[in-house]
């Protein structure tokens, strides 16, 4: 199956603690749905202090369900779902709310 999300599109949280905040996929997981978006679901982590690095807590991006977040629409800034058209003889993504082509 061709990924709807990929590294790089905006996206939009949907719903949780995050709701309505705005990023970027940094990375995405299809086996377990999950993606780390840019400034979403920040966790605090403690880390022991190294030779190399300082230790203590640590702000980092953890995994958001692919369900809970949508793509923002290029052309009205809203929420939209990703379907596929051919163009031709490529395959693109495509914005259902608007019908903007995303890439290609």
């Amino acid at each position: 199956m061709a990924a709807k999300l990929k590294k790089g599109d905006k996206v939009i949280v949907l719903s949780g603690k995050d709701k309505g905040k705005e990023g970027s996929i940094n990375s995405i997981n299809p086996s377990t749905g999950k993606a780390v978006v840019s400034g979403v679901n920040i966790s605090i982590r403690h880390r022991a202090q190294t030779q190399t690095s300082q230790g203590g807590r640590v702000p980092t991006e953890m995994p958001i369900q692919l369900s809970n977040i949508a793509l923002i629409d290029p052309k009205d800034g809203g929420p939209t779902r990703v379907g596929f058209k051919m163009d031709g003889e490529k395959k693109v993504r495509f914005a259902k709310k608007s019908g903007e082509t995303i890439d290609g």
